[in-house]
């Protein structure tokens, strides 16, 4: 599997800009719609991998914009369209500068922190004699930084996001509120899979009239961590580690090859066997986190497909 697509450089009807973010380009169409094109891009530590993942870019954008339609009755969302697999179109918003990032679990960058001795996260309190995978007594918000594209997304508290200015204290509480409602959704949607939604995020926009919408993605393995819930207990009692579906599993390969997105750091090489078998996994992913086959897309011509796709969208 080779054919990945892993930059765009579309110009649609009444296309203002386009911007290129770790993994989806986004269209700005007359000021009024968002073109997001996933790719096949691999982001982790937040640098960019020199090759694409076969099929990444379509389980991302069908995952989320499947969870996007199951809470939409519960936050509202920017999704108007999806036009191609790896396509999502929605309303233009002015996106928040924070990342509502929610934990259940002492996982990931959490357990990082807390095993350097750290008891504060974001501002939270973390419980004395936990140990990594635990469970929170109840989730916790830990917000990052929105960082421009090359730079590290960094940690902040609700304190600092409102004395900057951040956000306002009348639009952070809304952002507190909506990521408490997806998370408990996404949380009893898992449980139905057999999984546990450990952690996630999410991003908001507001849109021309005020309202602040749920953007960009929601529940994939690239933004969420999650468990196999059938023998967490028993995992956890005897100190063995858990059954994980999530990017976590590239993230500590790169580990293990010497690379954290640190200065200096050179990525490893990542060979076609390697590539294929992130590709599987992600697949692997889709049909655990969905509960359905997925449908592999043709992507003989896989920059031709996208452009034809949106552009019929746009000319209805």
């Amino acid at each position: 599997m080779s054919n990945t697509i892993t930059r765009t450089d579309f110009n649609f009807p009444g296309q203002k800009s386009v911007y290129h973010g770790k993994v989806r380009d986004v269209y700005n169409i007359n000021d009024e719609l968002l073109v997001m094109v996933a790719t096949d891009r691999l982001s982790a530590f937040d640098v960019v991998m020199p090759k694409g993942i076969p099929f990444k870019g379509q389980i991302l954008n069908q995952i989320a914009t499947r969870f996007m339609e199951l809470t939409q009755d519960i936050v509202p969302n920017w999704l108007v369209a999806t036009p191609d697999p790896n396509v999502a179109v929605g309303h233009l918003c002015e996106p928040f500068k924070v990342e509502m990032v929610i934990r259940g679990y002492l996982s990931g960058h959490a357990a990082r922190e807390y095993a350097l001795g750290k008891r504060m996260l974001c501002g939270v309190v973390l419980p004395e004699g936990l140990k990594e995978n635990d469970k929170f007594p109840q989730p916790i918000i830990t917000p990052t930084t929105k960082a421009d594209n090359g730079e590290h997304d960094m940690d902040i508290s609700r304190e600092e996001i409102l004395s900057k200015g951040i956000v306002s204290e009348e639009d952070y509480l809304v952002l507190e509120n909506y990521t408490h409602a997806l998370f408990q959704r996404g949380t009893h949607i898992a449980a139905g899979r057999g999984l546990i939604l450990v952690d996630t995020k999410y991003e908001f926009g507001k849109t021309k009239d005020g309202r602040i919408v749920l953007i960009d993605e929601i529940h994939t393995p690239d933004s969420s961590r999650y468990f196999y819930g059938e023998g967490y207990q028993a995992r956890q009692d005897h100190n063995e580690e858990q059954k994980q579906l999530s990017k976590e599993f590239v993230r500590q390969w790169l580990i293990a090859n010497g690379f954290q997105g640190k200065d200096g750091q050179q990525i490893p090489d990542m060979d076609q066997a390697y590539i294929d078998s992130v590709s599987e996994r992600y697949i692997e992913l889709y049909e655990n986190i969905l509960g359905e086959h997925f449908v592999k897309a043709d992507i003989d011509a896989i920059s031709e497909r996208i452009e034809k796709n949106v552009l019929d969208f746009l000319k209805k």
